[in-house]
This record gives structure tokens, C-alpha cells and sequence, in this order.
């Protein structure tokens, strides 16, 4: 490869990882800020903690972090042990994200009803009076008066939990004119009409496939990117081994580049 074609690539390809890099430090600080100021997503789903939202962004951010950090200096410092390491993880990522897709596609009925499931059992369970923000109730709240909904299946979920156990009500953000109380059954039971009837589980669902496009483009985005930094990644690896063991090596001294 000719010495402008091969720091043409050098250069984009550090450039490219710089800014991923930032974009990992930002995904980074949002999952650190989601995990002190929202603890209530961890006990959303109480047995799937783990997957709540402020893990995902820390942990692909910190994926993202180590990956492009070989990256970058592997391409602006020739080192060939940091290009292997990152071509090496980019492959395993993209092995990864394959199989969780694939397993999430095969068992997609369990999946969802066993979130529903855990759903129910954090708001039977975990649910509070508190309104503190960034609790499970404040959660939920936004939940509701996101999507229009109430509970996970339709109102009655709220029915009985035990924050309130001998009570048939529900959450004033259920109420579509949400007042003071308004959550609460009166004896002809005729508030019902002035509650969501809607689950929030459908709901979401609904949102999520409108918007699938997105997702579809941010798949492909993403694919793209781990396909040109193999490529990137395995040209400058086969042109550093090249070089190093021919005299014109000097040439692409990084100073120089």
C-alpha cells in the first residue's frame, strides 16, 4: 500500500475512535447519572436488575471505552499487539451481539412474558408511598404519564399490593385528569371511567414498534462501523507487519505522519 493511502486510513481510522471514544465517556456519565439519581429501575424488574438501564449504558460504555482505546493507539502508535487485541474484541462483540439477538428473537414469548411477570411482582412487592425522585413510585409515575397507561396488564394490577393491601386503587398518575386522590375507589366505583384502562406493557410494546425504523438504522450504523474498523484495523496490522521487515518502514514513522 502506498504511504498517502495507508495514512489516509491511519488517520481516519484514529479520528473515527477519538470521537467514539467521547461518545463512550458521555454513554458512561449517562449511566452513572441514570444509576445515583433513577435506583428506582433496579427493582422495575427486580430478577433482571442487571439488564436495567443504567447497566446496559455502563457496561457498554466501559465495552466501548477499553475497544476504541485499542483501537486508536494501536493504529497511532504501529503497535501491532494492540491491532490484533482490538480486531479480536470488535469480532467477539460482534459474535455477541449476534447470539443475544438471536436468543432474544427464538425466545421472545418467554422473554416478554417473564418481564411482565417481574413487573407485576415489583409492583406487588417493591412498590411504595414514597415520592422521592428516582424511586421506583416516581418511576412508574412517568411511566404512566408517558404512555397513557396504568399497571402492567390494565388497572387492576394496582389492586391489593401491599403498599395498599386491603385497597382497590391505583397510582394518581393513572388517572387521565390526574387531582389529589383520584387514584382512589368511591363507593359507587364510578371513577373507574377516569382511569387508563390500557397496559403500560402494551403500550410500550406499540411505542417500540413505531419506532423500529430507528432502531433498524442504529443497527446498521453500528454494523458498519465494527465492519470498517475490522477491515481498517487488519489493513494497518498486514502494512506495519510489511513494513517493519522491509527497509521503507521509516517512511511511516509516526512523527512523520
Amino acid at each position: 500500500m502506498g504511504r498517502t493511502g495507508y495514512t489516509c486510513i491511519r488517520h481516519v481510522f484514529c479520528s473515527l475512535h477519538v470521537l467514539i471514544w467521547l461518545c463512550a465517556c458521555g454513554v458512561l456519565g449517562a449511566g452513572l447519572w441514570l444509576r445515583l439519581a433513577y435506583s428506582g429501575y433496579a427493582s422495575l424488574v427486580p430478577k433482571y436488575s442487571f439488564a436495567s438501564a443504567d447497566t446496559i449504558l455502563l457496561a457498554g460504555g466501559c465495552l466501548t471505552f477499553i475497544i476504541t482505546f485499542f483501537g486508536c493507539c494501536g493504529a497511532w502508535f504501529q503497535s501491532r499487539f494492540m491491532l490484533i487485541t482490538y480486531f479480536s474484541l470488535v469480532i467477539m462483540m460482534f459474535l455477541a451481539e449476534f447470539m443475544m439477538g438471536a436468543l432474544a428473537f427464538v425466545f421472545r414469548e418467554h422473554l416478554t412474558r417473564s418481564l411482565k411477570e417481574e413487573l407485576l411482582f415489583g409492583i406487588q412487592s417493591h412498590y411504595n408511598i414514597t415520592r422521592e425522585p428516582g424511586t421506583l413510585p416516581a418511576v412508574w409515575d412517568s411511566i404512566h404519564r408517558e404512555f397513557h397507561c396504568c399497571g402492567v396488564r390494565d388497572y387492576t394490577d394496582w389492586f391489593q399490593i401491599s403498599a395498599w393491601p386491603n385497597d382497590d386503587r391505583v397510582p394518581d398518575s393513572c388517572c387521565i385528569k390526574r387531582e389529589r386522590y383520584c387514584g382512589r375507589l368511591d363507593p359507587d366505583g364510578h371513577n373507574k371511567e377516569l382511569w387508563y384502562k390500557d397496559g403500560c406493557a402494551q403500550a410500550i410494546q406499540i411505542w417500540f414498534v413505531t419506532r423500529l425504523h430507528i432502531v433498524g438504522s442504529v443497527g446498521l450504523g453500528v454494523g458498519f462501523l465494527q465492519l470498517f474498523g475490522l477491515v481498517a484495523s487488519m489493513i494497518l496490522f498486514c502494512t506495519v507487519k510489511h513494513k517493519r521487515s522491509s527497509h521503507t518502514y521509516k517512511s511511516y514513522d509516526t512523527t512523520t505522519t
